[in-house]
């Protein structure tokens, strides 16, 4: 199996086939096509030559208070001048406010005020999801699916990694789309697709969680580099390779003054969960901590000696 960056939608916005087979859906058709106004194509324009064949076009989502267009970082490669078309056709001018190679997020600034997307909570395994996205440069279009897996890490797309795994169709031109529910508010950022032999949707689809799109975004609108903070444990994989039983994160080290530390983790803790979430590697671990903002608490539920403990982790 091949791994392709993910490019976009379905050609086609076949809104009545597509909400009217779930009530849920068609509840809120007029919910779905008003969030389109919140999704923009992203238009980069490049040198002669230096065009991204594979994804001339791409997608943004429109966020804070309407100025700011976060979008895949990919798209914007070669880019010597980028313009955002919205969904009736307005052209604007965009600026790079700030990218992050960690995650393939940038962010874009424009200088009119935009709809901006609602964002959502981490959905649930089985819910509605939707994507919306410039697929193939045709323009907005919508298709709709489930939420596949949450919490997906390990994929080998990016260093950072906290993906919505959904099988609503993604093709080409999607990167930097919306991932909604079925009440339109952001679930994720789409980002990358799972392909064979062709760059195209054969139903595993990633889209970067709201929340950690959120942190990314919020650094970059301040002009910061994202900076990350693991919480400071050194974890290793437990049962180790070739091993039976269940799987967690071991405390190997503990950095001092560190977020870890001051939660009380030592060495020989075996990490369960953190907050709900369940820890079954120490990918699993940097995710959920680099979907924090500093000050945020979370819960550590873990096991010292057999027995099960809980400590707060306040982000650094």
């Amino acid at each position: 199996m091949s791994i392709t960056k993910s490019r976009g939608v379905v050609g086609a916005l076949a809104l009545v086939g597509l909400l009217a087979s779930s009530p849920a859906r068609a509840d809120n058709m007029e919910g779905l096509r008003d969030v389109m106004s919140s999704v923009v194509s992203v238009l980069p324009r490049t040198a002669p030559g230096q065009a991204n064949k594979e994804e001339p076009e791409g997608s943004g989502v429109v966020i804070f208070e309407g100025r700011h267009i976060l979008t895949a970082r990919h798209v914007l490669t070669n880019a010597q001048d980028i313009l955002v078309r919205t969904f009736d056709g307005v052209l604007h001018q965009a600026q790079v406010r700030g990218q992050d190679p960690a995650t393939d997020l940038a962010l874009l600034e424009i200088t009119a005020e935009l709809k901006p997307i609602d964002l959502g909570d981490d959905p649930k395994i089985g819910e509605e999801a939707c994507a919306i996205g410039n697929a193939f440069g045709l323009g907005l279009s919508l298709t709709c699916g489930l939420v596949s897996a949450v919490n997906r890490t390990g994929t080998g797309f990016n260093p950072v990694e906290d993906f919505v795994q959904t099988d609503a169709a993604v093709n080409p031109g999607s990167s930097g789309g919306a991932l909604v529910n079925k009440y339109g508010r952001l679930v994720g950022v789409l980002s990358a697709i799972f392909t064979k032999s062709a760059d195209a949707n054969i139903g595993v689809n990633f889209a970067v969680s709201t929340a950690l799109a959120r942190r990314v975004a919020t650094d970059l609108r301040a002009g910061k580099k994202v900076k990350w903070n693991f919480g400071g444990a050194g974890l290793g994989a437990i049962p180790q390779r070739g091993g039976l039983g269940r799987m967690g994160a071991e405390v190997l080290q503990v950095r001092p003054g560190s977020a870890a530390e001051k939660a009380g983790l030592k060495p020989g803790d075996i990490i369960r969960h953190v907050d709900e979430r369940r820890i079954r590697k120490p990918r699993d671990f940097r995710s959920a901590m680099a979907r924090l903002l500093p000050g945020e608490d979370v819960e550590i539920k873990f096991e010292r000696d057999n027995e099960e403990e809980r400590v707060t982790l306040t982000a650094q």
